[in-house]
This record gives structure tokens, sequence and C-alpha cells, in this order.
């Protein structure tokens, strides 16, 4: 099918093995962003979809065709890497034709794409500019625009954004998408940053140690993770896992740990009463606790030592301990609240999540 595959793909160097097994199959036209920690075999893998790394086996697949070992310049692809890599001697418009003119493309169908992206990327006013004098923002505008006019089939985006400063990040992201959108291409993005994962993509690809750990939209990622590791590390502030123990059973299922006894909502208690092991690790996200309870009952009581509360406008981010164990909660409470101190909060236990203690697996 049209798109990118990669089929039992595995790349060692000698006898370290980087990536053991992976598949994944990618539709035409999607905006698909892996994510991972620094390690976890996320560049590489972009690297051998664009023919910069050799695959030690397995096959890898380009609109229907197989590019195992094809060069790069025959895949079809496009990329932007994180370094911008301009020629400093170079104005915009050169740095943008660079490649063209080294096709041979005819010059008014240069000059006829570099317009297009420049419009794209609101680069036309910075045309004859040199690289000097940019903003870090409009460089990698550039270096986008550079992969842009090569009007590639795959455009392959290696953490083009890590060197920008956190507001042209978000700026960046919401660019991103929309030339996405108008250019209706199959994009691959690499990140360690979750936050740029959950903003862009269409589908997310978590991987740990060269593994997929699961694939899904923003949405089921985050409600529905597979694995304690996928919990975690989607989600900012990330989720709070605690040790517990599975108690009772039937509608009067709790989980009891040190300092806490929670019961399992409704949702959670045909999985969590077919638990063949009864210890359990409680999974609870920050911004899932209030500071008071709601009138349906479905919160639980908790009493925190707040040790540091920090004011972030309209909430309030608690560094707390529950039973001697570290936990963080992100509590609305209104931009005029005084800071939130030791004392009972309320969590919500409809969004609990439990996980077998031994295999980290989501119950």
């Amino acid at each position: 099918m049209p798109g990118v595959g990669l089929n039992n793909v595995v790349k060692a160097y000698g006898s370290t093995v980087i990536i053991p097994d992976l598949s994944l199959d990618i539709r035409e036209s999607e905006f698909v962003v892996i994510v991972g920690p620094s390690g976890c075999g996320k560049s590489t893998t972009l690297r051998m979809v664009a023919g910069l790394e050799s695959v030690s086996a397995g096959t890898i697949h380009i609109r229907d065709r197989d590019v195992t070992y094809a060069a790069p310049k025959a895949r079809d692809i496009a990329m932007v890497f994180q370094s911008y890599a301009l020629y400093p001697h170079m104005d915009v418009a050169g740095n943008m034709s660079f490649a063209l003119r080294l096709a041979g493309t005819p010059r008014a169908e240069i000059d006829q794409r570099v317009k297009r992206a420049a419009e794209m990327l609101e680069l036309t006013d910075y045309l004859d500019r040199k690289p000097k004098d940019l903003s870090g923002g409009q460089r990698q505008r550039v270096a986008m625009g550079r992969s842009i006019v090569r009007d590639a089939y795959v455009f392959l985006f290696d953490e083009p954004l890590s060197n920008l400063d956190a507001k042209l990040r978000s700026t960046m992201r919401t660019e991103l998408a929309i030339l996405h959108k108008k250019l209706d291409r199959t994009m691959i993005y690499v990140t360690h940053d979750q936050i740029e994962a959950m903003t862009m993509a269409d589908r997310i690809v978590i991987m740990d140690q060269g593994i997929i750990q699961q694939v899904g939209s923003p949405r089921d990622v985050y409600t529905a993770p597979k694995n304690r590791f996928v919990a975690g590390f989607i989600g900012s502030p990330s989720m709070n896992f605690l040790d517990g123990e599975l108690h009772g059973s039937g509608s009067k299922l709790e989980v009891h740990g040190q300092g806490f006894k929670i019961p399992v909502s409704k949702r959670m208690q045909i999985t969590a009463n077919a638990a063949k092991d009864r210890r359990v690790t409680l999974g609870m996200r920050p911004e899932h606790f209030a500071a008071t309870a709601n009138k349906d009952g479905k919160y639980a009581a908790l009493n925190l030592d707040v040790d540091v509360a920090e004011y972030i406008g309209s909430s309030q981010f608690l560094a707390a301990s529950l039973g001697g164990q570290p936990i963080t909660a992100t509590v609305d409470v209104g931009p005029d609240a005084e800071p939130m101190g030791s004392g009972q909060y309320f969590f919500d236990t409809n969004r609990m999540y439990l996980f077998d203690r031994a295999s980290g697996e989501a119950l």
C-alpha cells in the first residue's frame, strides 16, 4: 500500500543490536511522530528510512517500492535536520534552490517552486537576505523551504525545533501542522519532546530501547497507555506511580498502599478482578487531583504532605508526599488563591490506571 512501510527491520553495529525487530506502516499523507527518550532508536529509524543508515535485516518500502538498498536520492524523500545547515554565503533563495540547481531543474521551474515555498513559510520578504541576518525561527523555515521545493513524497524531520526557545517552538509547531495540511504529504517527525508529539501527530509511535511500545492517536496513548513506560512518558507532569495491592472483590475492590485506600473505578473492575497477581502499580496523573470533591462521589480523599506549592496562574503545582512516597499534583484553584498547604486533596477515581507490578503492562 502507498506510504512508508518498515518490515521486521533490524539495526545492529557488530554484536550490539540497536533495533531488534521493528515493523511499522505509515499511511500516505499521514503525520507520524516517533517519540522516546534519548538512545531509544528513533533517529536511527528515521535515518534508515532516509537511506543514511543501512539496515541489518528486514525491508523498507516507500510508495509501493522496495527502497531497502536504494540511495537516498532515489527514495523521493526530503529531510530537515536539527541543525539548519544553511550555506552562509548564499541568500535565502539560493539556499532553498540549491538542490534544484544541482539537479539541472529549469530556471523558470526553480523560481516558481521557491516562490511557492516562500509564500507558504512567510519568507517572501527575506529571499535576498543571508542566514546571518535571520532569526532562529526564520533559519529553520529556510531549512524547511529547502525541502519543500523538492516536492518529495515523504518529508523526514529529525528534531528540527530543539534549537529554538520555548515560545518559538510553540509557534513553529503550529506552522508545521498547517504546512502538513497545505502540502498533503507523508511526514515522519522524530522528537524526544512529548508535547510536540501530542500537538502535531495524527499518530504517535512511542519507542524504548529500539522497541515500539505503542502506536496510536494522541488521545489513545494518553487515555489508554498499554504499559507503565508509555503512561509515564506521555503527559506533563509525568504520571505518579504508587505500589499497592488489590483487596476485596466485585464492586468492593480497592487498592491499598502505603498511606492510601482507593476504590477501583467501575471501568477497571472487570479487568482488576480478573488479575492473577494482586500486586499492582497505581497510576495517577497530577492533573486529576482537585482541592475539593465533586458531588457525584467519584473522588477519593487523600492526605498529602505538601513540600512546595508552585504558582502557575490559575492552578498550583504541588510537590508533595503520600504515606512517605513522593507525589505531584496540579490543582486548579484560581489565580488569587493563597499557596496550598498540607491537607486533604481529592483524586478522580474514574481517571485511575492499574499496571501489573511485575510486567508493567496495563490491566
